[in-house]
């Protein structure tokens, strides 16, 4: 018998993850041998972790092992980040991962591949502002998300706890930019900081003391967005009392202020960089490869890239090419956890031609539309844009229950729906007489 086609998927993101439990159940054949490399131990899904930081979401609810993961869907996991990639052997270097006490847990080790996808999602993008990396927050995996967490629930036992005056920065969150992870945060943060405050913490007032500031760069908030919609969202979170500062640009952050280019400062206790996506840095020419200015693997329609055809980008990684974007100019994919899951969908109906070395068919990215959290029962954004040619918004709670079932379609892809209900069913009880934020 043939040995098995080798398919390596680094990124367990959900493009990644989606791909690598697709193609585990049905690897039986042993026509394939799927392995899934990640840097991290667990999955959650990244659209989630504005929850995380605000500490409305129980991880242990949410959290996925990737070893289990791996053991119920037939493919292999591997622990390690991405270091090397070797085109003429055809096979891929990880790093060694070391223990909180320094100590080896895994070497480095050497993966071959037959075919190698890679998906590893995107970072924010401080575009060199002085003071960003030593003083500001980002929001780009569950541990800064728990950092930050841990960070709030801090500063409001400090301030319940002294004697003096809170000083002018004190429980003052800034969230630099209001795309949609800042929006987010902004919003869930409103109610989870006073639910905090509200256990027993009755030498901090949350109308007086507690201030949220959202800072864009552009003319307004979700600025990728149709103004209806922008307006909408801003309306909804002036009226939570959250400060919205459009028009600044940030030119230093320092350790308890923001400082605009006007010469504004914004005293904060907590500072967060949500502006501007980019590839991680160490993609920029990897193994050869082209990538574009910032770190995206440059990819054809067939989601190949561009100088091997056995080598694949999927998701924020990827530059991928959208024809239709720009009102017919050209563009790329724009970087949304439901072009990961489209492209993934794509490659899994692909694997048999990929095998065969046979041309591949074209992947379309469709536009269903954005949708934007406003904390517990609201969400504004729009859909349909890619079914009926235009855009139709939502808002309210219709808008929150369609957010909703986004995640639950990706937790059907990982899960099956027998498991997805009895999960869901299991949280609503456990919301009922459990703390509906965490405390540490």
């Amino acid at each position: 018998m043939s040995s098995p086609h080798r398919i390596v998927i680094v990124g367990g993101g959900a493009g990644g993850l989606e791909l690598a439990t697709k193609l585990g159940d049905d690897s039986g054949s042993n026509k394939t041998s799927i392995t899934l490399v990640d840097k991290n131990r667990t999955h959650i899904w990244k659209p989630k972790l504005h929850e995380v930081a605000a500490g409305s979401m129980d991880l242990a609810d949410q959290e996925l092992d990737y070893i289990a993961q791996a053991h119920w869907h037939h493919f292999k996991f591997r622990l390690g980040e991405l270091i090397s990639i070797d085109r003429e052997r055809k096979q891929i270097q990880i790093a060694p991962v070391v223990d909180e006490a320094g100590e080896l847990v895994t070497p480095i080790q050497t993966i071959p591949y037959d075919t190698l996808i890679i998906s590893i999602g995107s970072l924010t993008n401080d575009f060199g502002t002085e003071g960003v990396a030593q003083y500001a927050q980002r929001l780009e995996s569950l541990a800064d998300a728990k950092r930050f967490h841990l960070r709030l629930v801090n500063a409001c036992l400090r301030a319940q706890a002294q004697s003096e005056p809170l000083a002018p920065h004190q429980l003052k969150v800034a969230i630099i930019g209001a795309g949609a992870t800042g929006v987010e945060l902004a919003a869930e943060l409103h109610r989870t900081t006073r639910a905090i405050i509200s256990f027993g913490m009755d030498r901090v007032d949350p109308e007086k003391d507690l201030k949220v500031i959202l800072i864009e760069a552009a003319p307004k908030i979700l600025p990728a967005l149709s103004d209806r919609i922008s307006t909408a969202a801003q309306k909804l979170l002036l009226d939570l009392g959250v400060e919205v500062i459009t028009n600044a640009k940030v030119q230093k952050v320092l350790p308890d202020k923001v400082l605009l280019s006007d010469g504004v400062e914004i005293p904060a206790e907590l500072i967060v960089w949500a502006a501007g996506v980019k590839a991680p840095d160490f993609l920029k020419g990897i193994g050869g490869l082209e990538t574009n200015h910032v770190n995206q693997l440059l990819v054809l329609s067939s989601l190949q890239t561009t100088l091997d055809q056995n080598i694949f980008a999927i998701g924020d990684c990827a530059a991928c090419p959208w024809p239709e974007a720009n009102n017919g100019k050209g563009g790329i994919v724009p970087p949304r956890a439901q072009a990961a899951h489209q492209q993934a969908t794509h490659i899994y109906k692909q694997v048999n031609r990929i095998m065969r070395q046979e041309p591949l068919k074209p992947y379309a990215y469709r536009d269903f539309g954005s949708l934007v959290s406003l904390g517990e029962y609201s969400s504004v954004g729009s859909m349909m844009g890619g079914l009926i040619g235009g855009s139709l918004m939502v808002e309210g709670l219709f808008a929150k229950c369609m957010y909703i079932s986004l995640y639950k379609m990706h937790q059907l892809a990982l899960h099956g729906w027998v498991k997805v209900a009895l999960d869901t069913l299991s949280r609503l009880i456990h919301r009922r007489t459990h703390s509906i934020v965490k405390l540490h």
